[in-house]
């Protein structure tokens, strides 16, 4: 059976999750727990040289990235797998791939980087985050979910059209990020708010919770994370990123 080796405080491997539950692909779930540094074993080190979540193992083929993972996915199960998740026709399909290539450096990065600041970085380095760094942060996840509204959306019903794809499912756990750090980004946003509970009906309410389970209950794991022996290596990429 394929394993999928994840954690799911991260929004890359929430898409990973959720595509194969929702469409019916069977998986053996593989944690790699990120907060304690598991990523870094030698362990997991002979499955991805890497060292990143998510992994998919289909037998002897090893493949790493988020939208690769789920392009793969899409299209080797293409036979059983609802063409609206990554459509045939070339037009439709490349909409979903520019919106896919687009949220890496944009709507995932800074949604990420809210969280960090925000959430993370106080209970890591012991000390609030400098303000102009979380400042510009925001005002960049504010800018790309300008862009997801008015280029991406506009007035369609899902971002190609009426019915849901992969691009949606790669928006949506995005967006989770910042909300489970408190920040309520679709505040004043009817629009992506409407979005929002279309893109949760379709992928069923249930799955959707136990999806995000973690990433909405991360302030519980302030009482551990200073205990886990991944904080040593946060501190050092806070240092580099954040100073």
């Amino acid at each position: 059976m394929m394993e999928l080796y994840l954690d799911l405080l991260s929004s890359p491997c929430r898409s990973v999750f959720l595509f194969p539950k929702v469409v019916g692909i069977p998986f053996e779930f593989k944690h790699v727990d990120l907060l304690s540094g598991q990523q870094h074993s030698e362990e997991f080190g002979k499955i991805s040289i890497v060292r990143k979540v998510p992994v998919m193992k289909d037998g002897s083929f090893i493949l790493t990235e988020s939208t690769a993972i789920l392009q793969y996915l899409a299209q080797k199960y293409s036979s059983s797998v609802a063409d609206h998740w990554y459509p045939a026709d070339l037009q439709q399909r490349a909409r979903v791939d520019e919106y896919l290539s687009w949220q890496h450096m944009n709507l995932r990065a800074h949604g990420t980087k809210v969280l960090l600041l925000k959430f993370m970085y106080p209970l890591v380095m012991d000390s609030e985050p400098p303000k102009e760094k979380v400042d510009a942060a925001v005002e960049d996840l504010n800018q790309s979910l300008k862009l997801l509204e008015e280029k991406f959306l506009q007035s369609k019903s899902f971002i190609i059209g009426e019915q849901i794809s992969l691009a949606d499912l790669v928006a949506i756990v995005a967006l989770m990020q910042p909300i489970g750090a408190g920040m309520d980004v679709l505040e004043g946003r009817p629009k992506l708010i409407a979005w929002r509970d279309r893109v949760e009906q379709a992928l069923g309410k249930e799955l959707f919770d136990e999806t995000h389970e973690k990433i909405m209950k991360i302030s519980s794991l302030k009482s551990t994370l200073t205990s886990k022996p991944g904080l040593a290596l946060m501190k050092e990429m806070f240092l580099k990123q954040f100073r």
